[in-house]
């Protein structure tokens, strides 16, 4: 009746198992480290950038715990913080001799203690947020005016371009703030106009008159578009930002909308404000330029002439320089999308571009006009351009062509990454700068630790001084349940806060709750003269139904908060809905495994350790608690 087949003590063995494997790693702790990454799209970290650092830290006299190159990045740990920093400034001394055009960027970082051989069985450590980790939070302001005016400034431009092609006339376009103006010499041009407005250009708001001898049109973008511009420049700045920050390699970046034009951004793990900043304003912007292909130009390149008038000097990845004109064909804000590859012909690594259909026709018009000639594409970072390459234009191209050339596929994947991640829409500005150190970190992690400790000791002892050996089981369910909680946090790389933290501490109270109907419903089934093992047997089955309909009614506010919350809210949630469910599987099928373990192979049970069982009064007056049930003892 109450054995369990061989097969239910395997599951609950290999969870036990993989529980302990993947909860192991936050015993470890995190140690200061120095992460260097790359500043700039031509500069690769690799093998030879491991080398470099090591051959810094040793003319430094530095020791490090560990130095590996993780992913884009390499990581060096050190053993206390006064090591980190004097190691960050002999890396930094080594890797970037011109602060003014630094290569790398080297950060101040935590990182995890553990061994490399858990690490190398994908078992990691929860990462842990900003209030206990230690790190820097950002609130930016997105310029949504600056915004609205360069749309105006887009629309503008496409205004001309439909205006030539269907041979409209007028005297004249003109941006003024946000509005677009365009005179015409006659009314009959002026309603011809209008009506190609109210037909390409939906989004504008039309206002005309007389002005002087002419007529003018203005357009406005109207209040619902401009709502519109503004909900996608501020998500094209959070999917910027996410894109660079996760090229840093941050751990758990947070990025968030607040209210209609703020983003929160905060950066557990890094202490270095300043990098941060440099991290926030990493943005690259593409331009396509002719190449000037005069004899002065050629001379230029070849280092015997000076530079023509009106073009600029520019260098590729090899150092080669490249003489382009300063008239900018296209730029990045056409870009709608670059992806990776491979050239059918060449085999050789390549990256699709496709830009928006104003982009193609400028592209169809130069590259028409300069068939054989080189168009130089080039990449922006922090207002320094190099080329990343200059292709002879073939044949007259259109909304999609491939920059190709001596790239690696790192280097294909990278540039595309950077290209799609592209400019910001809109301006930002930092209005609210918080750090947070790894001290405040640490004291939160302690707090929060020894209250989940102290909880789960007093829960137990009351569970054995009231439940006595059914006590100890629901004792030891709990530590299961507590462990199955980190581990699967664990394994989903979830981010606790102290909120979480909250929420792990309620679990234990909740988890234990089943065990408290449990252990009563045996009680019960004792009082009403059941034999040990029937009680035991039906108080489990009974049970279950009771905790099953409060667990699930418990999980659908937690799921509801999950849905619905936000930052620490939705860090409860996470933590309370995982917590429901370990509860379920520890506090039922595995203290019903050790109690059948302990009484099951017991044919003839006479009491059970189960604390004193209270007996209705009989009629005759006999005392309550007799106590003297052959089914229990004290």
């Amino acid at each position: 009746m109450n054995r369990y087949p061989v097969w239910k003590y395997a599951i609950i063995v290999v969870a036990l198992l993989i529980a302990a494997l993947y909860t192991l790693p936050n015993f470890f702790g995190e140690a200061p480290a120095v992460q260097v990454s790359s500043a700039k799209s031509s500069v690769k970290v690799d093998t030879t950038t491991v080398a470099r650092v090591e051959q810094a830290l040793k003319e430094a006299n530095i020791v490090a715990d560990l130095v590996s190159l993780d992913g884009a990045s390499v990581k060096a740990r050190f053993g206390d913080t006064d090591t980190q920093l004097k190691a960050k400034d002999a890396i930094e001394k080594a890797l970037t001799p011109d602060p003014t055009s630094p290569s790398y960027i080297v950060a101040l970082n935590l990182l995890s203690r553990s061994p490399a051989w858990l690490t190398a069985l994908n078992a990691r450590p929860m990462y842990l947020g900003l209030d206990l980790r230690g790190g820097v939070h950002f609130m930016l302001q997105v310029d949504m005016q600056a915004a609205l005016t360069k749309k105006a400034e887009s629309l503008a431009g496409d205004v001309r371009v439909v205006l030539r092609e269907k041979n409209i006339r007028h005297s004249g376009i003109n941006r003024n703030g946000q509005a677009i103006e365009v005179r015409f010499r006659d009314a009959g041009t002026l309603d011809a106009a209008k009506k190609i407005f109210q037909d390409q250009f939906p989004e504008l708001q039309l206002v005309d008159g007389p002005d002087g001898t002419d007529y003018k049109l203005s357009a406005r973008v109207k209040p619902e578009a401009a709502r519109l511009v503004q909900e996608q420049a501020l998500k094209q700045n959070m999917v910027t930002l996410h894109n660079r920050i996760n090229e840093l390699g941050v751990a758990e970046p947070v990025i968030q909308q607040q209210g209609l034009d703020r983003i929160v951004v905060q950066l557990p793990g890094v202490q270095d404000t300043a990098k941060a900043k440099d991290i926030l304003g990493r943005t690259a912007t593409l331009e396509m330029r002719l190449v000037d292909e005069s004899a002065e130009g050629r001379a230029a390149e070849n280092g015997s002439g000076s530079v023509p008038f009106g073009s600029e000097r520019f260098l590729e990845r090899d150092g080669r320089p490249v003489i382009v004109k300063k008239q900018v064909i296209l730029t990045g804000d056409s870009l709608t999308d670059a992806q990776p590859g491979f050239d059918s012909q060449s085999q050789q690594p390549k990256v699709d571009l496709t830009v928006d259909a104003k982009g193609g026709r400028i592209m169809r018009d130069t590259s028409r006009e300069n068939v054989k000639k080189r168009m130089a594409i080039l990449l922006f970072e922090k207002g320094k351009g190099e080329v990343l390459t200059a292709p002879v234009i073939q044949s007259e191209l259109g909304n999609r062509f491939q920059i190709s050339g001596s790239m690696s596929v790192t280097e294909a994947n990278d540039l595309a990454l950077l290209l799609r991640a592209g400019s910001l829409a809109a301006p930002m500005e930092i209005i609210e700068e918080r750090t947070i150190g790894p001290t405040l970190g640490a004291d939160n992690i302690s707090k929060g630790f020894h209250s989940v400790a102290w909880g789960f000791l007093v829960i137990v002892v009351f569970m054995v001084a009231y439940y006595m050996l059914f006590g100890m089981f629901s004792g030891l369910a709990l530590a299961v349940n507590l462990m199955l909680l980190v581990a699967v946090l664990s394994m989903l790389q979830a981010t606790l806060t102290l909120p979480g933290m909250a929420a792990m501490a309620l679990a234990l109270g909740m988890a234990i709750d089943s065990n408290v109907l449990i252990n009563e419903r045996v009680r019960e089934e004792l009082r009403s003269g059941a034999s040990a093992q029937a009680a035991i047997h039906s108080g489990y089955e009974r049970a279950w139904a009771t905790i099953l309909d409060s667990n699930i009614s418990t999980l659908i506010v937690g799921l509801a908060l999950l849905a619905f919350g936000s930052g620490p809210v939705r860090g409860f949630a996470v933590v309370h809905v995982i917590g429901i469910l370990t509860s379920m599987f520890s506090a039922v099928f595995f203290s019903r495994g050790l109690v059948n373990l302990w009484y099951g192979r017991q044919k003839k049970l006479k009491t059970v350790s189960i604390g004193t069982v209270w007996r209705p009064a009989a009629d005759a007056g006999v005392p309550a608690n007799t106590g003297k049930s052959s089914a229990s003892t004290h």
